[in-house]
């Protein structure tokens, strides 16, 4: 319960209709949870806009809206609140009803196209082998010391987000860590947020289905380093050119970590195989049991951050080492019949780029890399030619498959992706519409030693098809497979 007037500190207020000495019972910007007694916030979303919601909040109990539009004839017994920005409004007043949760931790955020999950949930199994209470979230799953909570969004809604914070809070946490991904940054889902420091990976080629223009991805990653405190720090990869953009006009302490060049943090590749490898980190050399030089920089990322925030060097050395990748990462999986099955997240050209690239460096001659593949429905379609590119020409052997249809018909996304190789390199691929058939099937090509490389869901538990969420495994589907052989 807060009076309107706290719950409005901080948010630019055009004008208030009504009196602000009411007392509310909830925050909500889904007319359908609307309770008695609460506040309601009309943001303009991508599908929807919660100003054609506002009377249906009201008939439901609201005694206080927030929009950008106020109607003809505003109700007298609700207080009208007009704004600029509904949804940079809404996730200020999220964070004061739940009493700033984000001011009593330090908050890390990850962004970047690519390894966001794997440096958040390495820094969060990091900062729990040191001694300390933490928070995650991130696309897998949020957690909260070791209670686990499902992730529907990468980053959560504004409500959702303050209320596991201040959980957090409650349960004593010292530390929390974020995937912030690029809708959450554009859409304001972070916007109350008092960051203790920021993470920037890597920006390729994704999301353009929602942003359109690689400039609008761009500037949505450099608008949460633009709003960094000056206390915080703001850590990014030297070794993309986006990184040094995203430190222009950043007020937080500048901090550049790399595998190539001069930078504030460095490290080299010693040595690798598909058991880990060998890493030397600011001179110091440890064995990890990660593989590719994507996950090098990771691991880069999360000594940087640790020793940033305060870790002991020589610690942050031994728990690298104890670390284990995150599932759906780059996990390496070995049958018995001597065949190697990896399961990755990739779902983009440059993420299967790096993939592929990581596993032909480790392979032997003679061995075969044989790479089940497919591309999301109802989501950027420039990507699918080139992702099947990349994919015939970096493997021996290509199976095109089903990842998530969702609405659209599996086999013309397949003819989107095939149309990307070329005539030599069809002799190659085949095409398998039936995520499952098309496992067994590379595992029925494959021969000892070989390499099966399963893209596009990683963790995910799930294929979603017309609208309706299956169970499907890749990880369970290759084990299973592997037994058979």
């Amino acid at each position: 319960m807060m009076n309107i007037e706290e719950i409005l500190t901080g948010i630019e207020v055009v004008s208030v209709t009504g009196t602000k000495d009411r007392t509310i019972s909830a925050i909500e910007f889904d007319s359908r949870k609307v309770i008695k007694d609460s506040l309601f916030i009309a943001v303009r979303g991508y599908k929807s806009d919660g100003h054609d919601f506002i009377k249906s909040a009201i008939d439901s109990g609201a005694i206080a809206i927030i929009c950008e539009i106020l109607p003809e004839k505003p109700l007298n017994d609700i207080c009208w609140i007009k704004t600029t920005d509904s949804a940079k409004a809404l996730g200020v007043a999220a964070s004061n009803f739940f009493g700033n949760p984000s001011s009593a931790l330090k908050l890390v955020g990850v962004t970047g196209t690519n390894g966001k999950t794997t440096i958040a949930t390495l820094l969060y199994r990091m900062f729990r082998m040191l001694g300390y209470k933490c928070g995650l979230f991130s696309t897998v799953c949020n957690y909260i010391n070791e209670k686990e909570f499902d992730a529907t969004h990468t980053t959560p809604d504004p409500v959702q987000l303050n209320y596991l914070l201040a959980e957090m809070v409650r349960e004593g946490c010292d530390y929390a860590f974020m995937e912030v991904s690029s809708h959450s940054a554009h859409q304001q889902r972070i916007a109350g947020l008092k960051f203790a420091g920021g993470i920037f990976t890597n920006l390729t080629h994704d999301h353009l289905d929602y942003h359109k223009t690689f400039d609008n991805y761009l500037a949505a990653k450099k608008s949460f380093f633009d709003s960094l405190p000056g206390n915080a720090f703001a850590l990014v990869n030297a070794d993309d050119r986006n990184g040094r953009v995203m430190l222009q006009n950043c007020s937080a302490s500048h901090y550049t970590f790399s595998l190539r060049g001069m930078a504030d943090y460095r490290c080299t590749i010693i040595e690798q195989s598909f058991e880990g490898m060998g890493l030397k980190i600011q001179g110091k050399e440890v064995w990890t049991r990660f593989i590719g030089d994507f996950n090098a920089s990771n691991l880069l990322a999360v000594y940087a951050s640790s020793e940033l925030l305060g870790a002991a060097k020589n610690e942050i050395l031994t728990f690298l080492s104890d670390l284990r990748p995150v599932r759906g990462r780059l996990e390496v999986i070995k049958s018995p019949g001597g065949i190697s099955g990896i399961v990755d997240y990739a779902h983009s050209p440059d993420a299967l780029l790096n993939v592929i690239d990581t596993i032909n460096k480790i392979r032997e001659g003679g061995v075969q890399l044989i790479t089940v593949v497919g591309a999301g429905g109802d989501r950027d379609r420039t990507k699918r030619p080139e992702m099947a590119a990349i994919c015939a020409e970096g493997s021996n052997k290509v199976i095109l498959t089903s990842d998530n249809p969702r609405s659209e018909d599996p086999e013309k996304i397949l003819d989107e992706m095939e149309a990307g190789i070329t005539a030599d390199l069809k002799r190659k691929t085949l095409r398998i519409a039936d995520r499952h058939e098309a496992i067994k099937t590379a595992v029925m090509l494959a021969n000892k030693g070989d390499v099966i490389l399963i893209a596009g869901k990683g963790h995910e538990t799930y294929q979603e098809i017309k609208g309706v969420k299956h169970h499907f495994d890749d990880r369970e589907e290759l084990i299973n497979a592997l037994l058979l052989k």
